[in-house]
């Protein structure tokens, strides 16, 4: 899967470090800002004492 998306990026080797980079950054800009807390109003916190 990695080889075959290497291979579609235009460019030379460092444009498509850079297209990966933004592309992985803005993966992970979703996953923070929309998906987690989303799946955090779903989830319920469980309410632990040590003592």
């Amino acid at each position: 899967m990695y080889a075959a998306l290497w291979h579609v990026l235009p460019g030379p080797w460092w444009a498509k470090v850079a297209i990966l980079t933004v592309m992985a950054a803005a993966v992970l800009y979703g996953l923070v800002f929309y998906v987690f807390p989303w799946i955090s109003e779903l989830t319920t916190p469980q309410d632990a004492t040590v003592g």
